[in-house]
């Protein structure tokens, strides 16, 4: 070990200037030769395009040629590109996860969409001019789809306190954030149930209420924003 210690003070790595913040020398030592990298890849690689869709985007603009002999970092295991895979369904089966069950989790969802397209499937059945059957979606991942965006909120009310009050003031959501509370009222609504209703068939009847701009959910989100245009005269605390 002491070789070894020798060895790399008698280095190029180690006459560099040690650290000054560094309480002795076997931590400037270590600071200094091992320096921190939270990365393996340089600033040159450019993150990996892995679904088809996209990939058929970069070719029709041409920016496709121009990657090919550019470094691509290397996909992470979530990401695929199978015609499965989809970011909304994965973010939903998460957001339904308890206690790291993800198998639990995906037999969860999988049951949901099977009542969504057996209830959807129903209605096109019953409709009876060809009209009514076209605007009837069977797809449970495009239900999910517009359910998600329809409940998404655009305003949250956040308490800010000013002159020993506390004040409800209005502030603009970013879009993951917005997608989050949108998922979340969306589960929460599955887990809001009888004793003999199941989780799948209470969520899929959330989802295609939702997917129509319909429901309690939708409900919630538009009573929020009209509680954030209530108090839209406090606006102006969130910069003072």
């Amino acid at each position: 070990m002491n070789s070894i210690r020798s060895l790399i003070l008698k280095s190029s790595l180690f006459r560099l200037p040690l650290e000054a913040n560094a309480k002795n020398t076997n931590e400037a030592l270590f600071k200094n030769v091992f320096p921190r990298s939270y990365s393996m890849y340089s600033p040159r690689f450019i993150e990996p395009t892995f679904r088809l869709e996209d990939q058929e985007k970069l070719k029709e603009s041409g920016e496709f040629a121009e990657r090919q002999f550019t470094p691509v970092k290397a996909a992470l295991t979530n990401q695929t590109s199978s015609i499965f895979y989809d970011p909304i369904v994965r973010k939903f089966t998460n957001y339904v996860m308890i206690t790291g069950q993800r198998a639990l989790a995906r037999d969860l969802v999988n049951e949901t969409f099977e009542c969504i397209k057996h209830t959807q499937l129903k209605k096109k059945h019953q409709a009876e001019t060809d009209e009514e059957k076209e605007k009837i979606e069977t797809n449970p991942v495009v239900i999910i789809h517009k359910a998600v965006e329809n409940c998404r909120p655009v305003l949250q009310l956040t308490p800010i306190k000013r002159g020993g009050i506390k004040y409800q003031v209005p502030v603009p959501l970013t879009e993951k954030r917005s997608y989050f509370i949108a998922m979340r009222w969306l589960v929460e609504a599955g887990r809001d149930k009888g004793r003999t209703v199941k989780f799948a068939e209470k969520l899929a009847r959330e989802l295609i209420e939702a997917s129509m701009n319909e429901g309690r959910i939708v409900k919630k989100k538009q009573d929020l924003h009209r509680q954030c245009e209530a108090n839209r005269a406090y606006a102006h605390y969130r910069w003072s």
